[in-house]
Formats: structure tokens, sequence, C-alpha cells
């Protein structure tokens, strides 16, 4: 294995070609012309070939290989520099980019996610989940790697994911009834409809799925219900509405540890007593306007708000929270032409608010009790007080501005700048006389410079250099270690400091490539620990620096007629710079290699089968020093796929079956750096899912 990743990290330097145009059927992404894929997700459209950066793009025909549609993973396994563990074979996961957001208990940290233009982040910066977003709706993801702060803020330390659902067909209405079903229980019933009637283009969405999963108490259940419809007037007005009610309950069987491994399959013994899980209820809404003043000149405005209910037992407290999170962006566009020389300005105001009203209480273990959820003497005996109750208001504004000047049909440059204010202020409402209020603010300028160079029709050079900051989540704030309540006031933001530089082109249109190589230095990262009086709840502090270094590599071959090959590998070396307690230590959750590759054959014009390979190297648990020689094995699995295309009468109609994991192999998921070594998260064995698709 060793030698292998070595000899493959050498070959991916060797200058290669780039895709061809339509590919395999429904495998590959289209690349037909790179100059010609307009990329969003820097906030200024730029074509592919002009970004001074690590981005990558996954299509819908990518997306419509996905098994089951119902979590992150699956579509972005293509996309080097992430990682993500599905940890229950849910929706329920862990995603890192470049190993920012490794230790993230749930949710997601330092990755700023749009959803149509909509942020799922709150003002910190934290994404709780992605359960708003049907996959089966989603027409393409934009994945923008490396620092980002001076574009996004705090929430995009780490990268950004621009997802875009569907807009609705040409005709007046159309739609699909997809259905899927398959091991461990699993259930997904999908239908849109949509359409273009005069100036209004619509589409609607609903979604219902579940599963057993594959251990014991990790049953999941979802739906989810969208309709997005934008209205032009003419050539100067767009408006487009979102909105979006989901809800997502999952049950949490926790870790295992080593001595629990022999039965992959059980549940952490707290989990079940003390009925652990998630319940999470959300409602979104937005608006996102664009107004063209002259031909040079446009402005954008957005205003959103989301509501959510969640609910969550843990092993010593139960979390009743309500949010309320309104927002909005206002952005200026402007573009000037000389001689030479092309000028794009941007520059705006992002600002959010997000009120948290919520209480804990104590979740007693009563492994007869029956579900009675929502009930507070379910969890409480009768004369026990409040652990916690807490109003939570925060608010973030960020000022930018975006510069990116093409200097004849060669150089491409782009500079920009943001500075960013968070506020967050907390109301002890327990009847004490210690009370906890408190605040915590943090601010930061950061900045971002790139320059990308045509050097032909085959070679595309890019590089830029940005800065990161990641202020403490709302996540890590309210995870006191001195109380059930208050803010945990030790913590400081992380920044950074990032640099990468890059070549993707095409050669004898038939092979797209990227390679990237970059640094990441971060000051005050974060890490994870608990105390002795409160020992199965998990805190945050400030572990020192780190330093990252890696490379990134994707290709897409269309190696004849009907056959393609797509690869994605990354090489980290992620380490612990300071204290001298864990300098060199690396990173938990960091395997130094990941690699997956596919390969898709379409026979005629109706059957197309596929195969993956997807691999993992060994990968460090713990962060303190005392552990930090602890690791997990990697692992290698094979999944295929098959799918038929065929017409009833006038109707399409595809068939697939998909199988996971068809060796068979029983492997670790996610660890976890748990002092009490329940670290383990086993994965399913073997699955296999049918799906039936039937558009109108």
């Amino acid at each position: 294995m060793k030698n292998f990743s070595v000899l493959l990290f050498l070959t991916c330097l060797l200058p290669v070609p780039e895709l061809s145009a339509q590919g395999a059927g429904n495998d590959t992404i289209t690349y037909r012309n790179i100059g010609e894929v307009i990329v969003t997700a820097s906030r200024v459209a730029m074509p592919l070939n002009m970004n001074p950066g690590a981005v990558s793009l996954v299509s819908a025909p990518v997306l419509s290989t996905m098994p089951r549609t119902v979590a992150v993973d699956e579509a972005l396994r293509l996309v080097p520099g992430v990682r993500i563990d599905n940890q229950a074979d849910g929706s329920r996961v862990h995603l890192s980019i470049r190993g920012q957001g490794i230790l993230s208990e749930h949710g997601l940290r330092g990755i700023k996610v749009l959803l149509d233009g909509i942020p799922l982040n709150d003002p910190s910066g934290f994404a709780s989940d992605l359960y708003d977003i049907d996959w089966a709706a989603v027409n393409r993801v934009e994945v923008l790697r490396g620092p980002s702060a001076s574009l996004y803020g705090g929430g995009s330390n780490a990268g950004i994911l621009n997802i875009v659902t569907s807009s609705g067909g040409d005709r007046p209405f159309g739609g699909s009834v997809l259905t899927t079903g398959g091991s461990n229980g699993f259930y997904k019933i999908h239908t849109d409809a949509g359409g273009t009637d005069g100036n209004v283009r619509y589409n609607l969405n609903f979604a219902n799925f579940g599963g057993d999963g594959y251990r014991d108490h990790t049953a999941f259940r979802g739906t989810i219900f969208s309709d997005k419809v934008t209205f032009s007037a003419g050539e100067k007005v767009k408006i487009t509405q979102v909105l979006i009610f989901s809800h997502y309950y999952n049950q949490n069987a926790e870790g295992l540890n080593l001595s629990q491994l022999d039965n992959p399959r059980q549940s952490n013994p707290d989990a079940i007593p003390c009925n652990e899980y998630q319940d999470t209820k959300r409602m979104t809404g937005g608006l996102i306007a664009g107004y063209r003043l002259s031909d040079n000149q446009s402005i954008s405005l957005s205003a959103y708000v989301k509501s959510t209910s969640y609910t969550e037992p843990g092993s010593s407290a139960v979390a009743y929270n309500r949010y309320l999170n309104p927002g909005g962006t206002i952005e200026y566009d402007l573009n000037s032409r000389g001689e030479s020389v092309r000028n794009h300005f941007s520059a705006g105001l992002d600002y959010q608010f997000q009120d948290i009203d919520g209480y804990k209480l104590p979740n007693i273990k009563d492994p007869s009790r029956t579900e009675k959820r929502g009930e507070i003497s379910y969890y409480v005996k009768e004369g026990d007080s409040l652990l916690a109750n807490q109003d939570i208001k925060q608010s973030s504004f960020g000022l930018f501005a975006i510069d990116r000047m093409e200097i004849g049909p060669k150089v491409n440059t782009i500079f920009s700048i943001r500075y960013d204010n968070l506020s967050n202020r907390l109301t002890d409402r327990m009847d004490s006389p210690d009370l906890l209020s408190g605040s915590a603010s943090f601010e930061k300028v950061s900045a971002r410079i790139g320059l990308s160079y045509d050097a032909g029709r085959s070679v595309k050079i890019y590089a830029n250099a940005g800065q990161g900051f990641l202020p403490p989540s709302t996540e890590e704030l309210i995870n006191n270690p001195v109380s059930f309540g208050g803010f945990n006031q030790g913590l400081k933001p992380a920044t950074s400091l990032g640099e990468e530089a890059g070549i993707r082109g095409y050669i004898l249109n038939s092979m797209f490539y990227d390679i990237t190589v970059f640094n990441l230095d971060t000051k005050n990262d974060f890490y994870r620990y608990r105390v002795p009086s409160r020992p199965l709840e998990t805190f945050y502090g400030n572990a020192g620096s780190s330093k990252r270094m890696g490379a990134e590599f994707f290709v897409n071959w269309n190696i004849t007629k009907g056959l393609d090959f797509q690869l994605a590998y990354t090489w980290s070396d992620f380490k612990y710079a300071s204290p001298d307690s864990i300098k060199g230590n690396q990173l938990p959750n960091s395997p130094v290699h990941q690699l997956y590759a596919d390969a898709a054959y379409r026979f005629g014009k109706h059957l197309t089968a596929g195969v993956s390979l997807e691999m993992q190297s060994k990968w460090y648990i713990y962060t303190d020093a005392s552990h930090g020689s602890i690791s997990q094995d990697g692992f290698a699995l094979f999944h295929a796929r098959i799918a038929y295309d065929l017409m009833a009468g006038k109707i399409p109609v595809s068939i697939s079956l998909n199988a996971k994991n068809i060796g068979n192999k029983q492997y670790i998921a996610f660890t976890e750096p748990d002092p009490d070594g329940n670290s383990y998260q086993p994965s399913a064995l073997r699955e296999i899912f049918a799906a039936v698709r039937i558009s109108f």
C-alpha cells in the first residue's frame, strides 16, 4: 500500500491531458471547454480556466449516479482535498477540507455552504448540518478549496461549497418520480415537478427517506420539501424565491471502544438507556434579486430567514434549542474595459443575526422506559431542576471588496479584502446568584490574492495566497467546561495563511486534469478535551499551531468511445507545530493518502456499468502527546453499479442497481479523539440499492 501510494503520487506530478466532451452516459463531468464553464463560488463569476484557485465541479450527470441521494459523501466522492465520514450511514456526516474542521463533533466548521445563494452557516460560521439538501434535486456543486475568509468571512476558512438545485425545464410542465430501496431498511421516495411559463421558471421537490442503520440505535428518517421560483422582467430584473421545509431525526449510537469491536453492530452502552438522538426541524425562506443598472453596472440583494427547532438527548443532559436566523447581502458590481485590460469590481455587505433560546435538563438513564419524546418527565426525576436556561444573541457583519483584472488574453488577477465583526451575548436565566451571562466578540481583516496564466490550449497555471479566520463557533462556545451554562471564555479565534499553486488543462480533447499543491499554517488551532467532573461531554480549546502540506490530483479521461475513467487523489501531511508536547504529531482524522477511482462503460444507447475503488491509508486518532501514536488502519473498498435506460411508450424510465463495499469488508468509518476510548464508529458491510426513476 505504501509503495503504491508513493508511485501514484509521483505519477500525478506528470503533465496529463484534459477531458473529452460527453463521456460515458451519465457518469462524467462535462468539460467540453473549460473556458465555457462558469464558476460562481468566488462571488465573481468567471470561467474555470481563469480561476486562480483550486476548484472542483460536480455536475448533474455525476450526481445521478449516487446510490441513495441522502448525504454529501456520495456527491463529493471525486473531489480531492475533501474528507467525509458518514458515521451512521445516514445524512449525518463529518466533512473537512484540507484538514480544516476535522475535530467537530457534528456539523461543518470553516466551510461556507451556500444553497441556491442562501448560507447554511450561522453568524459564527458554523453549519450545524446539511439536512436541508435533497441531493436528488441538486444540479451542480462547486467546491472551492483553501482559505477564503476574504470572500465569506469566518465561515470559509477551509473553503466553499456552492450548491445549486435544479430550476425547472424549458417546457411548461415536467418532472420525475424516483423510488429507491435497499439494505438496512433503506428507502427513499422523491418527486419533482417544474417548468417555464412565460417569465416564470419554477421547480418543486418533495422527498421522504429513512433507514434502520447498520448498527443498533442508528435509525434515521428525513422529509424535505422545497420550491424555487425565478421571475425575469426583461433583461434588467431577475428575482428568485426559495422555500425549504426539512425534518431530520437520527438515533445516535455513539462510538465503541476496542474491546467492543468484536460486535461492531452494537451501540455504546449509554446510547439506548439515554435514548440519544438528534431531531431537527427547520424552515428556510429567501429572496435573491438582481437588477442591471446599466450595461456595465448591476446590484444584487438577498434576504433570508431560518427557523430551527432542535432536540438532543445526550449522555449527560438533554438540550432543547430554538433558533431564529435572519440575514442578507447587498452587492454592487462594476465592469470596465480598456484596450487590453478588463476590470471587474465588486463590493458589498453581509449581515446575519441569530437568536438561540435554549435550556438543558438532566438525562436519567432508564433502559426500561418507553418512547415519550417531548415529555419532560421522560428525562427528569421529580424534584430535579434545570441544568441551564439561557438566551444567546449573535450578530455578524462583513464588508468586502473584490477586484478581478484580465490583462490581455492570458493573464487574470484577483484581489479580495474583507472586514468581519462577530458578536455573541449570552443571558443566563437560571434562578441562581452565580449567573453566567457574558459576551464574546471577534473581529478580523483578511485578504486573498491570486493569479492565473493561460500557457496554451493544454496548460492553465494558477497560484494564490489567502488568509483564514475561524472564530469559535456557537457549538464550541456553549460547551462550557466550568458549568452547564455560560460561554467557554478560554477560546480564541484560529487564524491561518495558505498558499497554493496548480495546473489544469486538457490534451487531445480526451482528458481533463487538475493538480494542486498547497501549504497552510494555522495559529491557535482547535482541539477537543474532557474534564473529570463531566467525562461524557466534549469541550474545545486552542492547541497551538499546525502546518498542513498536501497535493491534490483529479483526472477525467475519455479512454475510448463509451469508456470513461475518473480519479481523485489526495496526499496530506498535517502536523502540529506547537506546543512542544505535541509538536510533530499528526493531526487526528487525517490519512496521508486518499484515493477514489471510477470507471464506467456505456454499452450502446441503454446500458451503463461502472466500478469504483475507494482507499484511505491509516490515520491517527488523538491530539494529546500520551495517545499521539494510536492510529486506525485504513481500508480499500470496491463498489459497482449498473443502469438501464428505456422508453415506456413516450415516458423515459431509468432502472439502476448499486452495490457498495462488494467485498463485504468490515472497517471503521470514523474515529473521535475521546479520552474514554469510545472512539470507533464501525461502518456497514455490503449494501445493495435498487432505484427506478420515471420522467414525465
